[in-house]
């Protein structure tokens, strides 16, 4: 009997690895919001011509991490602290939504994804290591969409999700805040796999709140340092 035929996997093109890129150093802030970035320095950088930067810079563009200025050039996005709070109010909206409809349908599988996450992050805490948890983070918030059941909240959800992440990297290097975010997502995850639907979407309200007003304070301590 012939053996059947392997799916073959394209490799990725030049325009996706800049992307990919680009996209990691933003999200992990290595590239802050605002920042200028030049086609020329990046196609150097990578390796490539411009063709693939600046096309990589487009797709970044719809993804809402790069703002792209007529006679400006491009730059890292950047948020007024209104359109934080309405960024907020919209992952808050999404995410208990999808808590509800998750532990509606069943705690379970949730809940034993989350623990796999927790576990994770405990590790990257007691190492100092901001750059995993931000990351582990923002799997554990995407696994609530995910199993919302309804791929369309998940697919709104994964829109705006990079822009989450880039912001969460100003608050992911504070150790003190690390620990607080650990013990709200065990804390919820707890909740959770006891089926307590109420007391899980308080405490998940409360912490995307929290999250809002640590980068509010965030931003004011660099006002009043600049």
């Amino acid at each position: 009997m012939a053996e059947p035929m392997r799916v073959l996997q394209r490799p990725k093109s030049l325009t996706t690895l800049a992307a990919d890129q680009i996209r990691s150093r933003i999200v992990r802030g290595e590239l802050g919001l605002g920042t200028p970035l030049s086609e020329n320095a990046l196609a150097l950088e990578l390796g490539v011509s411009k063709t693939p930067i600046r096309e990589a810079l487009l797709q970044l563009k719809m993804e809402g991490l790069v703002s792209i200025q007529p006679q400006r050039g491009s730059f890292v996005f950047e948020m007024s602290m209104d359109e934080i709070q309405q960024l907020g109010e919209l992952r808050e909206t999404l995410e208990v939504t999808a808590l509800d409809r998750a532990m509606a349908r069943n705690p379970e599988p949730i809940a034993t994804a989350l623990t796999v996450i927790v576990d994770a992050m405990t590790d990257a805490v007691a190492a100092d290591d901001c750059g995993r948890y931000r990351i582990l983070d923002a799997d554990y918030h995407r696994v609530l969409c995910d199993h919302s059941g309804n791929r369309y909240l998940a697919d709104c959800y994964a829109g705006f999700a990079f822009r989450i992440q880039a912001l969460r990297a100003k608050l992911a290097t504070d150790p003190a805040l690390n620990a607080m975010s650990l013990r709200d997502h065990r804390d919820l995850r707890d909740l959770i796999k006891a089926g307590d639907a109420a007391g899980a979407r308080t405490l998940l309200v409360a912490h995307m709140r929290r999250t809002i007003v640590d980068y509010e304070a965030s931003m004011a301590e660099l006002a009043v340092v600049a």
